[in-house]
């Protein structure tokens, strides 16, 4: 089986968030599992210089944007045994960032075209063509308009994966003969709610829809977490199903990460301790073991349930004996919350605006608890990071974090949750949490089994080759 895996951001060449861990995992873990699968993205400006030298030049090609055609030079690369096509255009890609330009439109437009466009090129015809966002939303829109009758694009099946439905690609209809190029007869398969909206043509062309996690498929078909694609996905709700992430779990494993200060595994968690030192060194808060220390590694914006922080975080800190960090950047009004609480409790709080890759490893190894009280989480990373590491999460359950996170109330689960999305419920949780923290021996057999979890992407894996073998039968 052959599998071409579109997607805006892939790792190690570039990545902004889950998607391009994901990109950066899957196929590798389809490769361990003798599915052949090549990655396709596209090749960025700001892609590190070392990783552009190991690119080989293959050929280039020129490829359709509606009336006129840019050119795409395709460069090929190895890493973690799996190959990437990187596809090149200067016009597009030379760019500070990788999202939020006024073009972005018709700079994925012409990526999702040239995943198309490169085959012949590239010698590799696919079964299967796995598509990811609103970014490659397009592909499986040209492929059944445009290329499925063509010679040597017979019989391709085409998976399209939301990772994230709050970003849906909506613009105006004029880009429909500007920009996208399809038959006017095509036309009602990218038109929604009288806009052109590149992820509701995915979900009307592609043969399956997934998404990052069960608890998410089942939510997207509520307009509470549609944002308006209810009604199409619930027409289409007999090729919607999830399956939720894994992590690298090479790239985040206690016992090899060079990043933390002391290497630990499940049998010896005692060294756990040093590298919660070291944290709370680094952001300059007592040095106390007895004291539980809570960390969140997210982004400043409201869907990640920050409202809910915000209106009782300072009773927390006033109240209990606690220590809270924070890695993250976003809105403004957070990020300015969290600076007056840093300066209001400076032995209590640590603040890092930004994002710091290493210092977010020390984080996941130096907390004793991680907290997500998102509003939506589609599938989250974060949670399952942490558990790796031995740090208990309080979550809220919605998307992934219902499905990886089990609340420890019952003797047998791995963290903390509550379903509400309130403050106070969170606060009753989080306290209980502190709680569980006092009792050691009990917290030990927690952490144990947190970092015994299989959150590996052997389990996603398996679950994906099921699907794209149902395509092919």
């Amino acid at each position: 089986m052959k599998v071409l895996f579109a997607s805006s951001e892939a790792l190690p060449f570039k990545a902004s968030g889950g998607l391009g861990d994901v990109a950066g995992s899957l196929p590798q873990a389809l490769r361990k599992r003798l599915i052949g699968c090549r990655v396709v993205m596209p090749l960025y400006d700001t892609i590190s210089q070392e990783l552009k030298d190991s690119m080989t030049f293959l050929t280039s090609i020129s490829v359709p944007v509606a009336w006129r055609r840019q050119y795409c030079g395709i460069f090929e690369a190895k890493a973690g045994g799996v190959i990437y096509y990187l596809l090149d255009n200067q016009y597009y890609f030379k760019r500070d960032g990788i999202y939020g330009y006024y073009d972005d439109a018709e700079r994925f437009a012409f990526f999702a075209r040239a995943v198309l466009e490169i085959i012949p090129a590239i010698g590799f015809k696919p079964d299967i063509i796995h598509c990811n966002d609103w970014q490659t939303a397009l592909t499986p829109v040209y492929y059944n308009t445009l290329y499925a009758n063509r010679p040597g694009y017979e019989n391709i099946k085409t998976v399209f994966t939301i990772h994230n439905i709050q970003y849906q690609g909506t613009y105006g209809m004029e880009l429909v003969n500007e920009v996208i190029g399809i038959p006017e007869s095509a036309t009602s398969l990218v038109e929604y709610d009288g806009d052109v909206n590149f992820m509701k043509g995915a979900i009307e062309t592609a043969d399956k829809v997934t998404t990052v996690s069960p608890s998410y498929a089942n939510e997207i078909l509520d307009p509470w977490y549609s944002h308006g694609l209810d009604i199409i996905l619930n027409q289409r709700s007999w090729k919607l199903s999830g399956i939720l992430n894994g992590i690298d779990t090479d790239l985040y494993n206690p016992e090899t990460d060079k990043d933390i200060a002391v290497n630990y595994n499940s049998s010896n968690f005692e060294p756990k301790k040093i590298n919660k030192q070291k944290l709370q060194e680094y952001f300059s808060l007592p040095i106390r073991e007895d004291v539980p220390v809570i960390g969140m590694v997210t982004r400043l914006v409201g869907h990640k349930g920050l409202d809910l922080v915000k209106a009782v975080l300072d009773e927390l800190l006033a109240t209990t004996d606690i220590q809270f960090v924070v890695l993250g950047s976003g809105e403004w009004q957070y990020e300015s919350f969290f600076k007056d609480m840093a300066a209001k409790y400076p032995d209590k709080m640590g603040l890092k605006l930004g994002f710091v890759p290493s210092l977010s490893k020390k984080i996941y190894a130096g907390a004793d608890m991680f907290l997500m009280p998102s509003k939506s989480e589609p599938c989250g990373l974060s949670q399952m990071i942490s558990l790796r590491y031995g740090t208990i999460p309080i979550v809220r359950e919605t998307g992934g974090l219902r499905d990886s996170i089990k609340d420890s109330g019952d003797g047998e689960g791995n963290g903390f949750t509550f379903s509400s999305y309130n403050a106070h419920d969170m606060l009753f949780t989080i306290k209980r949490a502190i709680e569980g923290y006092s009792h050691r021996e009990g917290w030990n057999i927690l952490m144990k089994r947190a970092m015994e979890c299989d959150n590996s992407w052997g389990k996603s894996a398996n679950e994906y080759i099921r699907l794209y073998k149902s395509l092919l039968k």
